[in-house]
C-alpha cells in the first residue's frame, strides 16, 4: 500500500506539472473543442483569470506532491479541481473521461491514504 501510495502520488504531481506547464508555455496545440465543451471554455477563458488561477494551483500543488510536501495538506487543495476534471469530462468530453477518472481516483486513493489524519476536521 505504502509503495501503491507514491507511485500514485508521483503519477498524479507529474500529470499536474505536465498540465500546468503546458498551459502556461503553450507546448501543446490542441484541437479547438467543440459544441458544449467549446461554450463553457469561452466561457472561462472570459473571466480573464480562472483558468490561470486553476492552473497555478496545480503547477504548485504537482510539486509538492512530487516533492512529498505537504502530503496532508495538497489532496484537500486538489479535490474541487478533480472534481470538476471529472464532471466536466463526464458531461461534456466523454473522448479524455480515462484521464479525469484516473484524477479523481489518484486524489480519492490519496485522501483516503491520510484519512486519520482528517478524523479531527468531521468531529461534532
Amino acid at each position: 500500500m505504502k509503495i501503491t501510495g507514491i507511485v500514485i502520488r508521483i503519477l498524479l504531481g507529474g500529470l499536474m506539472l505536465f498540465a500546468s506547464i503546458a498551459y502556461f508555455f503553450d507546448l501543446i496545440k490542441a484541437e479547438p473543442p467543440v459544441g458544449a465543451m467549446a461554450t463553457m471554455n469561452a466561457g472561462f477563458a472570459a473571466t480573464g483569470y480562472l483558468f490561470p488561477l486553476v492552473k497555478s494551483i496545480e503547477l504548485i500543488c504537482g510539486l509538492a506532491l512530487v516533492t512529498n510536501k505537504l502530503p496532508r495538506l495538497i489532496p484537500i487543495i486538489l479535490f474541487p479541481i478533480s472534481i470538476n476534471i471529472f464532471l466536466i469530462h463526464l458531461c461534456l468530453d466523454r473522448q479524455n473521461l480515462a484521464i479525469a477518472f484516473f484524477v479523481l481516483g489518484a486524489n480519492l486513493f490519496l485522501l483516503f491514504q491520510q484519512r486519520t489524519h482528517y478524523r479531527e476536521l468531521f468531529k461534532l
